[in-house]
């Protein structure tokens, strides 16, 4: 496996494998690789000549007070689990050299990132965007994965390349559990055994929202109650948001007629966790 950390000499490589004819597999990742990312390069591993991955902790889409400095790093960890998956280029750019001084331009998609996560987390994803779209020209892909935990991120994204008219498909892959059902997430490296336990309370919930639908409820209101009361049962368990909505628009539903996402945003002790459920009516 090539490890690059030059931003030239990557964009270089890159475009001497598209001269080749080579399909180029992109996984962009903050590291702490766990079993979803692995995921990923394994399906573009499938999909694509090569695969690069990207670990880079993004400063720009932290906020004032957020878990930047702590996010949890193991670089020479996620090299070892990169090569076993298959992974023939790691770009490890540096902070410095991605933001250098004066750096002033920014990416911002506007609507869908006024929703969801972005109503307690104003400017994330003008630094998701950003980054990824400097990735992107970095790294020249045909193809590249994100999970579908990060749901709103992945919309977000995939409006960002349609409106940029970028040539590139993005793949997003489904959420990756642990066997006891939470979704896979280096921040779960936050939780004690305790809040590790109370945060299952996400998945059951979503569960309970789609035995609901499923059961003919069409109320999103109702839905809501429903899933924060199971969150609210929790110790410790703190709501940022519960919506349902349209899955392409994120916006609010008035009536389940059809699909919902069921999407949620909860704090754990220190951990703030995402998760989701599409779910499609039985008429």
């Amino acid at each position: 496996m090539e490890i690059i950390k030059d931003l030239r000499v990557m964009q270089a490589r890159s475009g001497f494998l598209r001269q080749e004819g080579k399909a180029i597999g992109f996984v962009p990742t903050m590291g702490y690789l766990h079993e979803g990312h692995l995921t990923l390069l394994r399906r573009a591993r499938e999909e694509n000549d090569i695969v690069v991955l990207s670990i880079f902790v993004n400063p720009a889409q932290f906020g004032a007070g957020e878990d930047y400095e702590k996010y949890p790093r193991d670089t020479e960890g996620d090299l070892a689990k990169a090569s076993e998956a298959g992974t023939d280029i790691a770009f490890l750019p540096e902070v410095a050299e991605m933001y250098p001084a004066g750096y002033a331009t920014y990416v911002n998609v506007e609507g869908l990132t006024e929703k969801l996560c972005g109503r307690s987390r104003p400017g994330h994803f003008r630094g998701v965007t950003t980054v990824v779209l400097k990735l992107f020209n970095l790294v020249q892909p045909h193809r590249a994965y994100f999970g579908e935990k990060d749901y709103q991120q992945l919309v977000v994204i995939k409006k960002m390349v349609s409106d940029l008219n970028l040539d590139l498909q993005i793949i997003g892959c489904p959420t990756v559990r642990e066997s006891d059902g939470l979704a896979m997430s280096s921040r779960n490296a936050y939780l004690s055994p305790q809040e590790r336990l109370s945060a299952l309370c996400l998945s059951r919930s979503l569960a309970k929202a789609e035995e609901l639908i499923r059961g003919g409820e069409k109320s999103p209101q109702s839905i809501i109650n429903e899933i924060s009361k199971v969150i609210e049962k929790e110790p410790g368990a703190k709501i940022d948001y519960v919506a349902v909505c349209h899955p392409e628009t994120l916006g609010d539903l008035e009536s389940i007629d059809s699909q919902a996402l069921i999407a949620l945003a909860v704090k754990i002790g220190p951990a703030r966790l995402l998760d989701n459920r599409l779910v499609k009516v039985n008429n």
